[in-house]
């Protein structure tokens, strides 16, 4: 069997991910194995596609193997896909898999970011390898990317794969019409941050109409027209001082024009599953702010053209994205069935939020999201400094369980009361009694001040 490795990792042969790849390598020298640089060298694969092309047909199997960034894939390998997509190849009798490297920060996403575009291609996929950064470096580790391997060729062999999803049919979306007359602009200021092109009529409707309906300035940032040197790297140049190595001067731009606003809202036409290829590389370029949510506590909101009722892990990459930023997020309006309905009552709901400064607690994406880059930061403390003083400024450390010793030493007191039989019957329903004590209270202090006024 021959095999393609697509490393989509911008570090080229310095890819950590690429390295678990090389290992499997070693262990099954009865495959071949091919590897296309496509993180790294994209730009050339754009101006000729034709190697790429040669070594896709050669393949048997296709693994994409690259680091988690933002959610997604780096944007590079974004870009390979879409040049994929567009090279005429049939995939139909090709199988593809995945091995990721990251801090199981929203792996899930990229994982099902790749088989749903593999679904598109005709690839049959079998199901990836998520692993630490550190993995590779232990036995367990080893020999978890060797099982790996080995069940994706007996995969192969079998011709079993995941089963494919269904194609919804595409239904055209509806334009947005303009209001009789505008509002007037006086809450503040939103950052439209849109890859707005001329021919994407319906998305302009949208964005027109939400112009006019908000009272709020709004300042559109066209990414389709910013000119990127290039993605992110993944180098850490940034991490001292926040200074990017590219020279564009994306770094400044962002701060100035962007994180600046009161709310900012997204615009994009659903593209490959995702926000398309230049909203990824904006993400991807924003680790020049390391791991800080400078914008927390602003409420965002998204205008999305295309039909995000069946993109589920587009959906969940939204939330999560919102989440883990500390970001309100204030609404998802869509061109489906009332565009002008859900454009009006997502700029009231941002108005309300700006005004408000309205901020709900954390689901499970942005608490389990946090958690994890809190650790990696602590442990990295050393190398980024200006995250870790973040992290310390807004007490994201103080939830460290064994800060809590009351709270532990009580539990162990509960815990030895409930294994006493005797105890544990006298006590009874009591226990639940005695946990709602505390709240009691808070009803309790809230009368006395309800006197008092």
């Amino acid at each position: 069997m021959h095999v393609l490795i697509l490393n989509g990792s911008p570090s080229g042969k310095n890819s950590i991910t690429l390295y678990t790849m090389l290992y499997i390598e070693k262990q099954f020298p009865e495959c071949s194995f091919e590897i296309l640089h496509v993180g790294q060298r994209i730009r050339s694969m754009e101006k000729d596609f034709a190697p790429c092309k040669e070594a896709l047909e050669r393949a048997d199997l296709i693994v994409f193997c690259y680091p988690v960034y933002t959610f997604l894939v780096p944007s590079q390998l974004h870009r390979f896909i879409e040049l994929m997509k567009s090279s005429g190849i049939s995939f139909s009798r090709k199988y593809a898999t995945q091995v990721t490297t990251s801090k199981h920060f929203y792996d899930m996403t990229a994982h099902r970011f790749i088989e749903e575009n593999c679904a598109d291609l005709g690839l049959n996929v079998i199901r990836g390898l998520s692993a630490d950064m550190e993995d590779l470096l232990s036995k367990q580790g080893q020999k978890e990317a060797a099982q790996f391997f080995r069940y994706v060729l007996w995969n192969y062999r079998h011709g079993y794969h995941q089963p494919v999803p269904e194609s919804p049919l595409e239904k055209p979306g509806k334009p947005a019409s303009l209001p009789s007359e505008p509002v007037k602009k006086t809450q503040g200021r939103i950052a439209l941050v849109t890859d707005l092109d001329e021919s994407d009529s319906l998305l302009e409707s949208m964005i027109c109409r939400l112009e006019q309906v908000i009272p709020m300035e709004v300042t559109r940032v066209n990414l389709h027209t910013f000119p990127f040197a290039g993605g992110c790297l993944g180098c850490f140049h940034c991490a001292a001082d926040g200074k990017c190595i590219y020279k564009d001067g994306f770094d400044a731009y962002l701060r100035e024009n962007i994180q600046t606003a009161d709310a900012i809202v997204y615009a994009y036409t659903i593209r490959n599953h995702s926000m398309g290829y230049r909203f990824k590389l904006y993400d991807d370029r924003q680790f020049c702010n390391g791991h800080r949510t400078v914008t927390m506590g602003k409420p965002v909101a998204y205008l999305v053209n295309g039909q995000l009722e069946t993109e589920e892990n587009l959906k969940t990459l939204m939330e999560a994205r919102a989440e883990v930023g500390g970001n309100f997020l204030a609404g998802i309006a869509t061109n489906r069935r009332d565009p002008d309905g859900e454009i009006d009552q997502l700029a009231k709901t941002l108005t309300y939020a700006v005004r408000t400064r309205y901020l709900p607690p954390k689901n499970f994406y942005g608490v389990g999201g946090l958690k994890i880059f809190r650790d990696l930061i602590y442990q990295m403390q050393g190398l980024m400094k200006a995250d870790h003083q973040f992290y310390k400024k807004h007490g994201f450390y103080n939830d460290f369980p064994q800060k809590h010793k009351a709270k532990t030493a009580a539990m162990y007191l509960v815990g030895s009361l409930m294994r006493s039989k005797r105890l544990s019957k006298k006590i009874g329903g009591k226990m639940t009694e005695g946990m709602i004590l505390p709240y009691q209270k808070v009803l309790e202090q809230q009368k006395k001040e309800e006197k008092k006024q």
